[in-house]
């Protein structure tokens, strides 16, 4: 039978340790005592229409839900360790949220908390909008699809993810990380997606200066680019760009078939490049 905890308000360090089979609805975590860990090694539980006030309230949970509920910035590294869950309808502002965790679900939610998500796997985030300085950081076996997103240094180091009709507001985004597939979205920043490998975009709006560098097996399928300079450097890469490129500097392999290029630069390489642009109705330069 599932035990209920309503209407209540908890300050003290671990004030709910170790709940079991339980529901914890309408509830405050805050006041004087300012206890930490409140939640902490909770099985089985869920917590909805409750807000959150204090440091580390859900680390080591396992089989929780989190519904309709709001944590303040004073809510530091809330979620940390924890496995099996759901967080639905949520405010989150509490800095690090989400490290270390496995099979969450993160539905309609507003986060603004950086260092978002680090060394993560299986998560999926749906219809959501994050703020984070450094957003899923090493991170591995990831589903975005409708996600609004700003920050810097986002999507580094990370293996396996898929985003889809999503906007991405960030800078230095996917250095360093493989297996990515993102569609029908656009990707607005700078340096996006140096040594990168595995990395494909389709049907999608790419945006920002020195973009896709470095990279491995880069692939671009029907997609568009919009101030992007000095593109491609010593990348191996299949690109179909609608429209115009400003310039492309030295891609070390690959085709590059595009409307317009204002700019083809082929100077100063430092290693072997072979990359072809080809302007569509034209023949490859």
């Amino acid at each position: 039978m599932t035990k209920q905890i309503k209407d209540k308000v908890f300050d003290e360090e671990r004030s709910l340790y170790n709940i079991k089979n339980t529901e914890v609805i309408n509830c405050k975590f805050e006041g004087p005592a300012d206890g930490e860990s409140v939640l902490k090694e909770g099985r089985n539980y869920t917590v909805k229409d409750c807000s959150f006030s204090l440091r580390y309230p859900m680390w080591h949970a396992k089989k929780f839900s989190l519904i309709n509920s709001s944590m303040d910035d004073k809510t530091r590294a809330p979620l940390w360790y924890s496995n099996d869950g759901l967080m639905k309808d949520c405010l989150i502002n509490g800095i690090k949220c989400l490290r270390e965790c496995k099979n969450i679900v993160i539905d309609n939610c507003t986060i603004n908390s950086p260092e978002f998500g680090w060394r993560c796997k299986n998560i999926k985030i749906y219809d959501s909008s994050v703020d984070a300085m450094y957003f899923l950081f090493k991170s591995k076996n990831v589903e975005i699809k409708n996600l609004k997103m700003t920050g810097k240094y986002s999507f580094q180091y990370m293996k396996n993810l898929f985003i889809s009709n999503s906007e991405l507001d960030t800078k230095d985004a996917f250095w360093h990380s493989k297996n990515i597939i993102v569609e029908n979205s656009t990707v607005k920043g700078e340096y996006l997606g140096w040594f990168s490998e595995n990395l494909t975009f389709i049907n999608c709006k790419i945006i920002g200066t020195q973009p896709l560098c470095y990279c491995k097996n880069l692939k671009l399928i029907n997609c568009v680019m919009e101030n992007t300079d000095l593109s491609f450097e010593y990348s191996d890469v299949q690109a179909d760009i609608k429209g115009h490129i400003v310039s492309v500097k030295n891609p070390r392999s690959g085709i590059i078939k595009a409307d317009s290029v204002g700019e083809i630069i082929s100077e100063d390489a430092v290693m072997k490049c072979s990359g072809k642009v080809i302007l569509n109705n034209s023949l490859a330069v």
